[in-house]
């Protein structure tokens, strides 16, 4: 009797364990899943930073240019 109650014990065990097992291969699935959008977004971003850095740059060399102007306007007034 001993070894059936410790046979369905361990049946138990094991199929607890299969389980967990299971839930975190998914879970894990779901964190590669995760990851990848991050890292396509990531790329995303970065791009888009680099672009607003450049427009960033154009639009202080317009004003640099426009103040230019400006000065040299009221050097000849």
């Amino acid at each position: 009797m001993e070894k059936r109650d410790t046979g369905k014990l361990n049946e138990q065990a094991l199929k607890g364990l299969e389980i967990r097992v299971d839930e975190l291969i998914k879970t894990c699935e779901e964190l590669k899943k995760e990851n990848h959008l991050l890292k396509l977004q990531q790329g995303s971003h970065t791009t888009e930073r680099a672009s607003l850095i450049e427009k960033n740059e154009q639009a202080r060399k317009r004003v640099e240019a426009m103040i230019t102007r400006l000065k040299s306007m009221e050097v000849t007034v």
